[in-house]
């Protein structure tokens, strides 16, 4: 049985925790997700789904285009 509860230890803040977790879902609620986030930045930036010819940022950002 999994233990609910709420953990204040950094050690379960790392990368590899949150992977750990994330790997831990179903691939429904991967989707449901990938929805919510979706959803979450068209409702803080609306016109992003129209801008075309993505530029590069500094920082750990990468484009890719398909060629």
């Amino acid at each position: 049985m999994v233990s609910l509860s709420v953990s204040h230890d950094r050690h379960d803040e790392s990368l590899e925790a949150k992977a750990r977790w994330f790997q831990s879902l179903s691939i429904e609620e991967r989707m449901e997700l990938l929805c919510e986030f979706t959803d979450l930045m068209l409702a803080l930036n609306p016109d992003i789904a129209r801008r075309k010819d993505a530029q590069p940022v500094e920082g750990r950002v990468l484009v890719l285009t398909a060629e």
